[in-house]
C-alpha cells in the first residue's frame, strides 16, 4: 500500500502528476472528487478535469465524509483524491472540526489496503492574506499538509509541471 501526496501551487500539473501516479498501479483507478459545481466555472473545470482523464475511472463525488468514502473503496483499484484544499473548505463550510477530520482521516490511511494518492494546494507560499477567515483557511490548509505529509509514504511538490520528490 502506498500514500503519495501531491502539492503545488495552482495549475502547477499537480492534478495531472497525481493521475499519472495513480494509473501506475494495477487495477482500475477510482477518481474522488470533493469539488461541487456550484456555478458555471467550476462545472467547466470538472468537464475539463473528466475530459482529460477519459472514461475508465470509477469516480465518486465526496464532499466531506472523506475517511469513509476510502474505507468503502478499499481493496480495489488506486484512489486518487482531488483534492484535500477543497475538502478542508467544505469542512469548513460545514463548520465541522476540520482538525478532528484531518486526524481521522490520517489515522484511516494507516489502515487502507489500495494505494490513496492525495491532491493538495501549497496556499502558504504567497502574501499574508489581508483578513481574518482567509489567514485562518490558509493556516488550516497548511496544517493539514503537514499531519498528511508526516502519514504519507512519498511527497511530491510540483511546480511548471515539474515533480520535485521531498519524502
Amino acid at each position: 500500500m502506498a500514500i503519495i501526496l501531491i502539492t503545488g501551487g495552482a495549475r502547477s500539473g499537480k492534478s495531472k502528476r497525481a493521475e499519472m501516479r495513480t494509473r501506475s498501479f494495477p487495477g482500475q483507478p477510482i477518481y474522488i472528487a470533493t469539488a461541487e459545481a456550484l456555478d458555471t466555472e467550476m462545472e467547466a473545470r470538472i468537464a475539463k478535469h473528466r475530459a482529460r482523464r477519459g472514461t475508465d475511472w470509477i469516480e465518486r463525488e465526496v464532499t466531506l465524509n472523506l475517511a469513509s468514502a476510502l474505507v468503502a473503496s478499499d481493496g480495489g483499484g488506486a484512489r486518487l483524491v482531488d483534492c484535500l484544499t477543497l475538502w478542508l473548505s467544505n469542512l469548513m463550510h460545514a463548520e465541522l472540526n476540520w482538525e478532528d477530520e484531518v486526524n481521522a482521516l490520517a489515522a484511516t490511511l494507516l489502515n487502507l489496503k489500495s494505494p490513496v494518492v492525495l491532491v493538495t494546494n501549497e496556499v502558504g507560499l504567497g502574501i499574508v492574506p489581508d483578513n481574518a477567515l482567509a489567514r485562518s483557511f490558509r493556516d488550516a490548509a497548511g496544517i493539514m499538509n503537514q499531519i498528511i505529509a508526516e502519514f504519507a509514504d512519498e511527497v511530491e511538490f510540483v511546480a511548471a509541471g515539474l515533480p520535485m520528490k521531498l519524502k
